[in-house]
C-alpha cells in the first residue's frame, strides 16, 4: 500500500497494491500492521458502516465530539464519490481548510480521516456503495455537523448545486463559526 499524506496533517490517501490477471484482481484492503505503520499511529477500528446512495446525494458533513470522536477509514465498493474532510481541530494550522479526493470502485483508493475532522461525500455515479471503518462507537448525543456550503470553507463539490439531494437534517447544519467544537 502507498500512503500519501495530504495538506491536512494526519489525513492520508491510501492506494492499494492491486494484482490483476485475466480472472479479475486481488488486493489486501486492510492490514492493521501495515496501516498503523503507514499512518504513523495506532488506530483500532471497532465499527464498520455502509451506505448506498444515488447520483447527487450529498451526505455530511458529520463528526463526533469529545470522547466519542471518531477516526474513519473510508472507501467505495461500487460507483464513484467525491469524498471531503474539513479540519476542525482548534489548534491546527489548517483549521477550517478542506481536502477532497475522488474515491471509486475502479481506483480502489481509501481515505484515512483522523479524529477532529468533519466528513462528507457526494455521489458522482448513478449509484454508489460507501463503506467505512470507525475507531469509536457512534453516540447520538455527540453528533456534530457542518453545513456543506459554508462560504468560509468554500468547498468545491464539482457538481451543480441545483441537483444535490440532501437530507433535511444536513440542510440545517451550522456554519463553521457556529459548529459544535470537536473537543
Amino acid at each position: 500500500m502507498n500512503f500519501i499524506p495530504t495538506k491536512l496533517e494526519g489525513c492520508f490517501i491510501i492506494e492499494p497494491k492491486i494484482i490483476r490477471d485475466e480472472r479479475g484482481y486481488f488486493m489486501e484492503s486492510f492490514n492493521e500492521n501495515t496501516f498503523q505503520k503507514g499512518i504513523g499511529q495506532s488506530v483500532h477500528f471497532v465499527q464498520d458502516n455502509q451506505s448506498f446512495s444515488t447520483k447527487g446525494v450529498l451526505r455530511g458533513l458529520h463528526y463526533q465530539t469529545g470522547e466519542h470522536a471518531q477516526a474513519k477509514l473510508v472507501r467505495v465498493l461500487s460507483g464513484e464519490v467525491l469524498d471531503v474532510v474539513v479540519d476542525l481541530r482548534p489548534d491546527s494550522e489548517t483549521f477550517g481548510q478542506y481536502v477532497s479526493v475522488l474515491l471509486s470502485a475502479e481506483n480502489q483508493k481509501q481515505f484515512f480521516v483522523p479524529r477532529g475532522f468533519a466528513h462528507g461525500f457526494l455521489v458522482l455515479s448513478e449509484t454508489a456503495a460507501f463503506f467505512y471503518k470507525c475507531d469509536n462507537f457512534y453516540n447520538k448525543e455527540s453528533e456534530g455537523g457542518l453545513i456543506y456550503n459554508d462560504p468560509t470553507v468554500n468547498i468545491d463539490w464539482q457538481f451543480p448545486t441545483s441537483e444535490l439531494l440532501i437530507s433535511e437534517k444536513d440542510t440545517v447544519l451550522p456554519a463553521l463559526d457556529n459548529a459544535r467544537k470537536v473537543w
